[in-house]
């Protein structure tokens, strides 16, 4: 019995020893196969840097083949070489980049084979320097010049800004580059602008939360591009898993949704990160400091480069992943990214509740993946205080849980050996122990401040503060549209049609800035009407009708019939009115003023017709004058024309009193009776070309009609016919 149970419990130590060599067993089998795909991948990496600094030294030798024949060449072309200069330098730079990688790739896979661990593809290190370029999505002017103004201040060479991509237009942005003003290319499309900029790596997107993810997605499957920025938030969360899967398959880095973005002291900052020029240089952000700084909110971000400014030598990189459920990137990948940057020496982490982010840099910690200082907080602690659930600002700062807790993340950092103060407030003072206990240990080295060089004021905000003053370029009396609608010479648009006035009323405001009596309204109406269209046959008709028969635009149709305008068609009115007005006013009588004229050689404007003539009146001229007699309180300057008219009929059937020399005639009575328009007044109203405006304005209406007409009815390119051209030599 007791030979049998020694002999069963034999029996169960072997099985046991059998189950233990298989799971050992299998536990190798999956280690080499993780290794084997760990090498896999490295060799691919390694692979594609080496096909990288090939294709960079490739470009490098047709840049400076370029340059040589550009040394006997003209003055011309030296903007084309110093470009050239500028591009072989950031060729050089992106080949150094390149094979700092190459190195740490070369690095990780020694890390792999010892231990079979190796940090994301993401945590090789710094993402920018002082020649990193952007391109920037959607344009907006603030952002934009914001990054520029603070490259000045750095003392950068070039703009961060390589281009802008506005899709669907194409052309320049001008910008201010400290005191120079530059021109910024402005592409339609992504792959342009990636195409036309190959040292752009960052691209910045300011699309809306509807199309953010597909531009980004499309930035990030261009070859160029290495890190995408999202600002907008709301992004779909399915939306954003996609970009974060393909960023991570193909070593590339998105910070965001819902970021304000990323800086580098000193190098390079995306859109608005770290606010106004002022608080940029109180955070002392124009130079490097010694503290890797990321967080989720961009707002708290700002604050902590103060706090970080006042207690250490500053930020050397921040970052904001965003507040969004899914960030691109995480605090952990940053974290090991600045741990992997000489220049760091200590890191401070700014997490919220909500969310499990903060445990990957929990597991870090305590795997030993970071060895320098981490000062780290997790806001939200008063969350405890709220009976029901809270949600705060960012939509990933709602606790779902104990680990959620701010409580819990705190302690968990604490236990995996980050610093971890009481207190938010208590923030500021952990920050400074930790920094000048590295200072002590003689870790970090004092940083030589600098001044940095005054940005110059805009010109609207030097007004509007009352620095400078500046003569404006452009008068206008007539209108304004700078308060809540627009008023016409003081007339608000709404009190103009809450009245019911009308078109006469809107052109007594826009061309007298007085509002004129119903009958002066009513009678500008009245000559609109009549003037509108004389028919196809006139000149001004004709040109726009072969105009439109040609295929041009409704524009082109109408300026080709105004530019017949002149003394011999329409645009004798002004001229009626100032020779009527001359010869009235000095008391000549009809011979006088006739035979005068004709003694000089000048025809007497608004007399004489092609067509009409003392038996066959112009009917719109007698529906004029029957309106004046009716309505005007004088009508002395018609009375004059008509006496005029009788006696050059005397001389020829068809010297009748024209419409321009009505409309002319009558005008001056409308000036002069209605009793508001000085004498000075009425002779600058005519010297101007007043009265000739009012053909022009009438007549338009009546050359689009033409203009529609011909393209209605399909006609098509007008030729002049041979029997209605008298040919001779």
């Amino acid at each position: 019995m007791a030979n049998a149970e020694k002999t069963s419990s034999g029996s169960d130590i072997d099985e046991k020893k059998r189950k233990r060599k298989l799971s050992n067993r299998e536990s190798a089998r999956r280690s080499r196969l993780k290794k084997q795909k760990m090498m896999e991948d490295t060799i691919h990496e390694i692979s594609t840097l080496e096909r990288r600094i090939k294709e960079y030294s490739e470009r490098c030798k047709v840049a400076r083949r370029r340059l040589d024949s550009l040394e006997s060449e003209n003055a011309g072309l030296r903007s084309e070489k110093t470009w050239l200069l500028s591009y072989v330098r950031d060729l050089e730079n992106m080949m150094a980049t390149t094979s700092l990688t190459l190195t740490q790739s070369g690095g990780d896979e020694q890390e792999a084979n010892a231990d079979g661990d190796y940090l994301s593809k993401m945590a090789t290190g710094q993402l920018f320097s002082r020649t990193t370029q952007a391109l920037f999505y959607n344009y907006k002017q603030l952002p934009v010049q914001r990054m520029l103004d603070f490259d000045f201040l750095c003392g950068r060479e070039t703009p961060s800004v390589a281009g802008i991509i506005n899709p669907g237009s194409e052309g320049f942005q001008k910008l201010f580059f400290g005191q120079e003003e530059i021109a910024i290319p402005v592409h339609a499309a992504i792959e342009a602008a990636c195409a036309a900029h190959p040292t752009a790596d960052v691209f910045i997107n300011f699309a809306s939360f509807r199309s953010a993810a597909a531009s980004s997605m499309a930035a990030l499957k261009q070859p160029t591009i290495k890190v995408v920025a999202i600002i907008a938030e709301g992004v779909p969360e399915s939306d954003t898993k996609q970009l974060i899967a393909y960023a991570r398959a193909n070593n590339k880095v998105v910070i965001g949704p819902a970021t304000v973005g990323g800086i580098q002291a000193g190098a390079f900052k995306i859109g608005d990160t770290a606010g106004t020029i002022d608080n940029i240089i109180q955070c002392k952000l124009y130079r490097p400091g010694s503290v890797g700084f990321v967080s989720k909110s961009g707002g708290m971000s700002n604050e902590m480069y103060n706090t970080v400014a006042r207690v250490t030598d500053g930020i050397y990189e921040g970052i904001a992943i965003g507040g969004d459920v899914f960030p691109g990137s995480t605090l952990s990948d940053h974290i090991l990214r600045f741990n992997n940057i000489p220049q760091i020496k200590m890191m401070v982490v700014l997490g919220e509740l909500g969310g499990r982010d903060e445990y990957s840099l929990v597991e870090a910690l305590k795997q030993g993946k970071v060895n320098k200082p981490v000062v780290a907080w997790v806001s939200g602690t008063c969350a405890r205080l709220f009976k029901s659930e809270v949600q705060f600002g960012h939509a990933g700062a709602k606790s779902g849980g104990e680990m959620e807790s701010a409580q819990a993340k705190n302690q968990a950092l604490m236990d995996a050996g980050a610093i971890v103060p009481t207190s938010f407030e208590a923030l500021e003072s952990a920050i400074k122990e930790t920094f000048e206990k590295l200072v002590e240990e003689g870790k970090v080295s004092p940083i030589k401040e600098v001044t940095p060089p005054q940005i110059p004021e805009d010109l609207s905000s030097a007004i509007k503060s009352g620095k400078v003053r500046a003569p404006t370029h452009i008068i206008s009396t007539i209108s304004d549209d700078r308060g809540e609608e627009p008023c016409y010479a003081g007339v608000p648009m709404s009190s103009i049609i809450e009245q019911g006035l009308g078109v006469g009323d809107v052109i007594s405001l826009l061309w007298f800035k007085r509002s004129l009596p119903r009958y002066c309204t009513k009678f500008i109406e009245i000559c609109i009407m009549l003037c509108a269209d004389h028919g196809p046959c006139v000149s001004g008709a004709h040109n726009t009708i072969v105009t439109a028969r040609a295929g041009k635009d409704l524009v082109s149709s109408l300026v080709s019939g105004l530019l017949t305008i002149g003394p011999r068609f329409g645009g004798a009115i002004d001229d009626a009115a100032r020779y009527f007005k001359d010869a009235c006013d000095r008391n000549l009588t009809p011979y006088e003023f006739v035979e005068g004229m004709k003694k000089k050689g000048i025809r007497v404007p608004g007399i004489g017709h092609r067509i009409k003539s003392r038996d066959n009146r112009d009917k719109r001229v007698e529906l004029l004058q029957k309106f004046a007699r009716s309505n005007f309180p004088s009508v002395k300057y018609m009375e004059y024309a008509v006496t005029v008219e009788s006696y050059t009929l005397s001389k020829a059937n068809n010297l009748v009193l024209n419409v321009d020399g009505a409309i002319g005639s009558l005008f001056l009575d409308l000036l002069a009776g209605s009793g508001m328009f000085t004498k000075q007044e009425i002779d600058e109203i005519v010297q101007i070309g007043y009265l000739n405006g009012l053909f022009v304005l009438a007549r338009s209406i009546g050359l689009i009609g033409h203009t529609f007409d011909q393209k209605r009815l399909k006609q098509p390119l007008y030729r002049h016919p041979w029997e209605d051209v008298l040919y001779t030599k």
